[in-house]
């Protein structure tokens, strides 16, 4: 690097940047990738053969216009959108995380996540010149409720993020404690429900109730992880202040197509999703009978595990073949922990295989 560059980026990038981390992707190739939460089904050949001829049909010559539209009406009506809300779309849910966390950059303004949790929800604060306030998990990574509500009342945040299931703990928390914590806030609260096509619970049905809650959602975990697709739901009124600082032709023609097909055939996908929460079921039950595993319930398609040695295990897994999460450094109440994706039987097969033999 010239002197020159060194001296642009010395006085030009902001210091709290050059100090970071970029967000980390895995070398997955040859590898069975169980790292990042996908589904790891494809569309039948017919369909991705349909989807093919529709998408060469797309005018990609043209700005993104009503095919935008189009798919809010049919994500509103596959997530039942309650009376009185509307929704806004993201290039993932990492887009409108951001974008909250711009509409709500107001002097002194404070975001508050328990942690661990997902990075994006601290990363978008500092980027964003916020001050992040997180709140430590209970050993068994339940809510602290106390925790929550005495720092809620100290920081006055203007959002507070709950995942529900959490990532990468793959729990649901207490609902009364959740409850509390919405009653609590004086800001927003958005509820993030990335894993729900795993999960046994939504917030949904409380929705209504408060107005100040979002809901979070994302097509990726439904199948779409490559199409990034995130939808957020709330009071109609709500919503319109939050998308004023949405980019403009934030979705291409290309993703909204593709999401479009994708919900005219969200049996195909309810029925991966079905399969994925029984292959679940079936690691979970031998990872109970693995010395030397500590495994946790899971309402997501991801199960963590607590080893002895997590840099050994992970390393003896990549070596066989299988690609994981090493989170063990990511938070204390993470120690000795690793992240493990669900995917189709036989790569679970060879997971559970590559992992009794790296322990």
């Amino acid at each position: 690097m010239s002197a020159r560059l060194d001296q642009i980026i010395a006085t030009r990038i902001r210091q709290d940047v050059q100090s970071m981390h970029a967000y980390a992707v895995q070398d997955s190739r040859g590898m069975i990738k169980l790292d990042a939460m996908e589904n790891p089904h494809r569309l039948p050949a017919q369909l991705r053969k349909e989807l093919g001829e529709r998408l060469a049909e797309v005018a990609i010559n043209r700005y993104p216009g009503d095919r935008v539209g189009d798919l809010k009406q049919a994500l509103a009506k596959h997530a039942k959108l309650p009376a009185g809300c509307d929704l806004m779309l993201g290039n993932g849910s990492d887009e409108l995380i951001s974008l909250l966390a711009m509409a709500c950059d107001v002097p002194g303004a404070t975001i508050l996540a328990p942690v661990p949790g997902f990075v994006m929800y601290a990363m978008s604060a500092q980027l964003q010149g916020l001050k992040f306030v997180p709140v430590d998990l209970t050993p068994d990574f339940e809510l602290d409720e106390k925790a929550m509500l005495d720092a809620i009342a100290l920081h006055q945040p203007a959002i507070v993020y709950l995942a529900y299931p959490n990532n990468p703990t793959a729990n649901l928390w207490n609902d009364a404690i959740i409850e509390k914590i919405v009653l609590a806030a004086p800001g927003l609260v958005v509820i993030d429900e990335a894993y729900l096509p795993f999960s046994s619970k939504s917030y949904l049905d409380r929705l209504a109730r408060h107005e100040h809650v979002l809901l979070m959602r994302t097509l990726s975990k439904f199948g779409l992880a490559g199409v990034r697709i995130g939808y957020m739901m709330g009071r109609r009124e709500l919503i319109a202040q939050v998308d004023k600082v949405r980019p403009p032709y934030n979705i291409s023609v290309l993703n909204s197509e593709a999401a479009l097909f994708a919900l005219e055939h969200e049996d195909v996908f309810a029925q991966q999703a079905a399969d994925l929460r029984a292959q679940r079921a079936r690691v979970q039950d031998t990872l109970a009978t693995l010395p030397g595993a500590q495994s946790w319930p899971s309402d997501a398609n991801m199960i963590l595990v607590r080893v002895p040695d997590p840099a050994r295990t992970f390393e003896g897994m990549k070596a066989r073949g299988v690609l994981v999460k090493n989170v063990s450094k990511m938070h204390p109440l993470l120690a000795g922990c690793l992240r493990l994706t669900v995917g189709t039987a036989e790569e679970n097969t060879q997971m559970l295989s590559a992992l009794q033999a790296s322990l």
